[in-house]
């Protein structure tokens, strides 16, 4: 798999987990907004600062998206970059859409993800509130 292009999403994200039974709350929102509905729960990864205290959530998360749009025949795109954190001993939550992957990192690995994934070759580009040592600058 040849380098990729990452981009670091702004701020702050949370994971949070509510009863199947609900619907879509009108706290969640973001740059990224992800929904996922199964028999046993509902999952929402949104904007960390919009998460209600009361909802059982796991906040600290740190947003990098595959740059682009991947074919969906491609194989091996988060395989190549979970098993680049997997080697650095970093835990992904990850994402798929129609055309891109996300990965999350907790806030504390991530400088060391980026550290990781630019050894590789992996290119990153960051949003306008990372830190110069965020960005690996």
């Amino acid at each position: 798999m040849s380098a990729l292009d990452l981009r670091l999403l702004a701020g702050s994200y949370a994971v949070s987990r509510l009863s199947p039974d609900e619907t879509l709350p009108e706290w969640a929102r973001g740059e990224l907004l992800a929904a996922t509905w199964t028999p046993d729960e509902l999952s929402i990864v949104s904007a960390a600062g919009s998460v209600p205290e009361s909802v059982r959530s796991e906040s600290g998360w740190r947003v990098l998206c595959v740059a682009g749009q991947l074919d969906l025949s491609l194989v091996g795109i988060l395989a190549t970059l979970t098993g680049t954190l997997a080697r650095a001993e970093i835990a992904v939550f990850s994402l798929s859409t129609f055309d891109t992957d996300y990965l999350l990192v907790r806030e504390r690995d991530l400088e060391r993800a980026l550290s990781a994934l630019e050894s590789d070759g992996h290119r990153i580009t960051a949003a306008s509130d990372a830190s110069p040592a965020q960005r690996g600058d």
